[in-house]
């Protein structure tokens, strides 16, 4: 099976699981939406109202200016994948709480194997907490961090909320001036990619790769 199948499988899959928490009061399930084959995925905190009525996750205001500063780098919506960390609205637009994370984060986990991106990026506190626990977004906000995920290293950049951007505009100016690092991020990136890739198949190691 390819990605998109793969990714369908575990829709049907997570369609059918009632155990969900937040199945019972929500209206369809919000799984994700984009190109499974991208180099970036997007992880938010779960779908509100507009997102609960149309099953696509950031597609309210939130989603308008995510697909702005998209713009910005020269990245169609279409090009990247977008998830949440739980994927039926919390009663209210609540925040989830941490059991029900929990609940989703085995389905998450599956999503982020088939697609299998270079960088993450977490929109907000509660997917940051997935990957950098412990840790404050207004200090850490922008910065590439190396996480070691089931064996795999990848490159998670926490970034504000839309949400939060819209109502603050302090956080507004900082979270555009974020989107801006992605373009350079995901070009080292793929050099660091393409480094390792060469050091393989030479069978250097990447201090004797140093000394050539």
């Amino acid at each position: 099976m390819n990605k998109t199948e793969k990714l369908q499988e575990l829709k049907k899959k997570m369609e059918a699981d009632d155990s969900l928490p937040l199945k019972k009061g929500a209206t369809r399930l919000v799984f994700g939406v984009g190109n499974p084959e991208t180099e970036i995925l997007f992880i938010g905190e779960g779908p509100g109202y507009w997102e609960d009525v149309k099953g696509e996750p950031f597609v309210g205001n939130a989603g308008k200016l995510l697909d702005q500063v998209l713009r910005v780098i020269s990245l169609a919506r279409e090009s990247v994948y977008i998830t949440n960390v739980v994927h039926h609205r919390p009663p209210e637009n609540r925040d989830p709480e941490p059991s029900e994370i929990a609940a989703y984060g085995k389905y998450l986990d599956e999503i982020i194997k088939i697609i299998d991106p270079k960088i993450i990026v977490t929109l907000g506190r509660f997917s940051m907490g997935k990957f950098l626990p412990g840790t404050y977004i207004s200090s850490i906000h922008g910065n590439t961090h190396k996480v070691n995920w089931n064996g795999k290293e990848i490159t998670v950049v926490p970034m504000y909320h839309p949400a939060a951007a819209l109502r603050n505009g302090n956080v507004m100016f900082l979270f555009k001036e974020d989107f801006k690092k992605l373009s350079e991020i995901l070009k080292q990136a793929q050099e660091e990619k393409k480094n390792k890739t060469s050091e393989k198949d030479s069978g250097k190691t990447p201090e004797q790769m140093s000394l050539v």
